[in-house]
């Protein structure tokens, strides 16, 4: 008669074994990931920047060296200047838009709706435009209904229900019941 308990698919046990296999492969992978990055960046490097050969430079050519390297370092470092500069600005640009932003949900409330009656001929136009040609009578395709049979299907008034209670209380009421219900069919 009971509905018997069904077993969970996968033990608890299990489930901790599956857990801790998963947080494993996936810190062997954040590892893996972390190594090829490294990599790429060594590999990125060594491309960008050649190994310099400084043996058996004279004084001056070491030194023709040391103003062209100084150079790529005042245009790399002031790159690095315009895009920080970029940055901020645009952070800053950010931050006051969200400010105003703030400030337009404050100051504007939503005006509450007001119910506009629209016929379906009016509401279709609006919708479909010039393709709407056809006028719908919506009135006309409803049923008909006559005042006399509405009046039929009325239930017939109910008084106060206490004393209906009071009345079919005990024995008395009982047989009041009994009697009704023989009532119909003796006839």
């Amino acid at each position: 008669s009971s509905c018997p308990q069904r077993k969970p698919k996968i033990t608890a046990s299990r489930k901790l074994l599956l857990k801790s296999l998963m947080l494993a492969k996936a810190k062997e992978c954040w590892e893996q990931e972390h190594e090829e990055r490294e990599a790429e960046k060594v590999r990125y490097l060594a491309e960008r920047i050649p190994t310099l050969q400084t043996r058996g430079l004279s004084l001056s050519a070491l030194q023709d060296l040391c103003r062209e390297l100084h150079a790529k370092v005042e245009v790399v470092d002031e790159e690095r200047y315009d895009i920080e500069a970029k940055c901020l600005h645009n952070t800053r640009e950010i931050k006051d838009l969200k400010l105003k932003v703030m400030d337009l949900r404050g100051k504007f409330k939503r005006p509450p709706l007001r119910r506009v009656r629209v016929s379906a001929d009016a509401m279709l136009r609006a919708l479909l435009g010039s393709k709407h040609k056809v006028s719908m009578d919506l009135r006309a395709n409803l049923k008909s209904v006559k005042k006399e049979d509405t009046e039929k299907e009325r239930p017939v008034e109910v008084g106060d229900w206490r004393k209906n209670v009071e009345a079919m209380s005990g024995m008395e009421g009982r047989k009041k019941m009994f009697d009704a219900a023989k009532s119909p069919t003796s006839q």
